[in-house]
């Protein structure tokens, strides 16, 4: 069994980035620069943005945050998001979801550049990526995707099955691995909240992705021996034995399935660190597409 370690590969990527903006610097060239709009005060968000600020500055890559009261109104973030897209200095920059209620999530994410949409939302980017096109893919599944490529994992041919459909990681995952190409060339079976017999299912997936946001979801006798597992869940489960009074989960019951597998992603330290570092990938291509 071979964990498919994200920390690493994602910090081999950053490195990789960062000699690309040194040479940028070394020309004379703006660096890439990235912003993020958030809004409120949700502790995980606070947190996410932070990450993504701190990765910036490792790279080189200039950075944004902008914050908003829970109070702003709809309008209010749209003014501010036209105000990003006629930004000449700002590359490329995310809305950090969820947002407060009184803000239409689908009408903030319709309004942002696609050109300048380094989350890969806007769905002219999500439509290019359906359609095989360049542009920018979602983080989330642009991570899996490099992580299945850098440690050579077969997918030509295998059975993918998919739990979970989201916008932001399982329908595009179930897009991306059945294209042609590498990663790509599975056969994909897309699973849900209403799949019957998903046991059934799973026991025969080659390659499973969980994004179903379920803690120890995916059980032993839920899969087949040699089964790669790309688990994307990631849930705070109380536990007052450590010192935060909680702990991180994924959708797999890693102790148990990581037995059976030939690849296995650890939660943390899996897919998590991957989204941050292609975020990062994707705000460097922004660049070098408005060059």
């Amino acid at each position: 069994m071979t964990i498919l370690d994200g920390k690493k590969v994602s910090n081999d990527i950053k490195d990789e980035i960062k000699a690309q903006v040194d040479k940028m610097i070394a020309k004379g060239e703006k660096v890439p620069h990235l912003a993020a709009v958030i809004v409120g005060n949700d502790g995980a968000s606070l947190t996410y943005v932070g990450s993504k600020v701190r990765a910036c500055e490792r790279v080189g890559f200039e950075s944004t945050m902008v914050r908003l009261s829970n109070t702003t109104s709809e309008i209010e973030l749209l003014d501010k998001i036209e105000e990003l897209n006629k930004n000449d200095d700002i590359d490329g920059f995310i809305i950090q979801l969820p947002l407060p209620e009184q803000i239409n999530t689908q009408k903030v994410l319709m309004a942002v550049d696609p050109s300048k949409d380094v989350d890969g939302f806007h769905p002219e980017n999500f439509g290019k990526m359906a359609l095989d096109m360049t542009t920018f893919i979602p983080a989330t599944p642009f991570g899996i995707l490099e992580l299945l490529d850098r440690y050579g994992v077969e997918t030509k041919g295998k059975h993918t099955v998919v739990i979970g459909r989201s916008h932001i990681v399982g329908r595009p995952m179930s897009i991306l691995m059945g294209r042609k190409g590498f990663p790509g060339n599975s056969t994909v079976t897309l699973t849900h909240s209403h799949t019957k017999n998903i046991t059934q299912i799973t026991s025969q997936a080659d390659i499973i992705i969980s994004a179903l946001g379920v803690p120890n979801f995916l059980k032993a006798e839920m899969v087949k021996d040699d089964v790669v597992i790309i688990d994307v869940g990631i849930t705070r489960v109380p536990d007052d034995s450590t010192s935060k009074g909680y702990r991180i989960t994924g959708d797999v019951d890693f102790e148990n399935v990581s037995k059976k597998a030939s690849y296995i992603t650890p939660v943390p330290g899996g897919v998590g660190p991957m989204t941050i570092a292609m975020l990062l990938k994707n705000t460097l291509l922004a660049r070098e597409q408005r060059l």
